[in-house]
């Protein structure tokens, strides 16, 4: 950090972060205005302008979730550490975070034909702890920064609260959606106005979570969002 924040601006970047760490997402700018008084979303953008030239966050451009923090993994550090499942020898078991890729109807997400890989990125990088890495398919989740090829890092839970991001099974297909709940009814909100939102009652369709979004390894550039 080259110069201290004001006491306004540490505001906004507690904000951040705490959003960050209870969501697995960083806050819009109207959702910075609403929580902390400011008269619009302009405001907000003001300060986040000034925290990224002071250097304790970066802006990502034309997103709305654009928000990054700087304990980020340089794309080499990332190479490196995701490793291809080795020759089956029980004497050289891999270790670190399963990375998830295709999900078979039926079965359990951390079966072992599921696992293309480990990355020896630990656990507690993540807050709470990360127990696999999900690479993330398609664009219903952009517009918060989760994209094509991504790695999700999930919290394995089915205690979720309205308006985490989930990892849901829904009819044996796995997906990643905003959750929302009010009664049996249950709503799963893509991050992409092109998806039209998922309705569940849970009195007639079963719903399982199998956990929820606690940050975001970037497939383009090798960036870890924690």
């Amino acid at each position: 950090m080259s110069r201290p924040l004001t006491a306004r601006q540490q505001h906004v970047f507690d904000f951040i972060v705490k959003t960050m760490g209870e969501f697995g997402y960083p806050p819009t700018r109207a959702e910075i205005a609403k929580a902390l008084g400011f008269r619009s979303p302009n405001a907000a953008e003001e300060h986040l302008r000034a925290l990224e030239r002071k250097g304790v966050i970066r802006i990502i451009r034309n997103t709305s979730r654009g928000i990054r923090l700087p304990n980020q993994e340089p794309q080499e550090a990332l190479d490196s550490a995701v490793t291809t499942l080795p020759a089956a020898n029980v004497e050289t078991l891999p270790t670190g975070l399963p990375v998830i890729g295709e999900v078979a109807a039926g079965s359990p997400i951390l079966a072992a034909e599921h696992i293309d890989r480990y990355c020896p990125l630990p656990a507690e990088y993540f807050t709470p702890k990360a127990d696999y890495l999900l690479r993330v398919r398609g664009l219903s989740m952009k517009d918060i920064g989760i994209l094509e090829g991504d790695l999700l890092a999930v919290h394995r839970t089915d205690r979720v609260r309205d308006g985490q991001i989930v990892v849901a099974r829904l009819d044996d297909e796995v997906t990643v959606k905003r959750f929302k709940r009010q009664g049996h009814q249950v709503t799963l909100f893509a991050e992409n106005p092109d998806f039209a939102p998922i309705e569940i009652d849970l009195r007639f369709q079963p719903l399982d979570i199998e956990g929820v979004g606690v940050g975001v390894i970037r497939g383009g550039n090798g960036q870890a969002l924690g």
